[in-house]
């Protein structure tokens, strides 16, 4: 449902902007620059054409889809990807230690090492 709204949202987006595109100016006549136009009510075309209406019906759409998903997205569980995340980090954290001498003797010891005997060198005698 809710791809379905997104996607009337934005068909009546990319619609509203060309039939806005295509209309023509209140004063797109040339004869309105110079003074010569009628002051009626509605203009010399009358109360509004094939594009006027269509604009109001596509305008009505994109309000409708923009309130729908507006509750859609207010209504709806968001889980996030680091929810995951943070309940296995509690389960496999390990227990703090209160005994500082006990995590010691847990640590492994290393044994000591002797060190590699040292090749014998030729030392010039005098």
């Amino acid at each position: 449902m809710h791809i379905v709204i997104i996607l009337l949202h934005v068909l009546a987006c990319i619609g509203l902007i060309m039939i806005v595109l295509l209309q023509r100016g209140k004063g797109a006549d040339l004869g309105a620059a110079f003074g010569g136009s009628s002051q009626t009510v509605f203009g010399s075309q009358g109360a509004g054409g094939f594009l006027t209406k269509m604009t109001t019906a596509v305008a009505v759409l994109f309000m409708l889809t923009s309130l729908g998903l507006a509750y859609l997205s207010s209504t709806r569980v968001q889980a996030t990807v680091m929810g995951g995340a943070e309940q296995a980090q509690e389960v496999e954290a390990p227990a703090p230690v209160d005994d500082p001498s006990a995590a010691d003797a847990e640590a492994p010891v290393a044994e000591p090492t002797e060190p590699a005997e040292a090749p014998a060198q030729d030392v010039p005698q005098k």
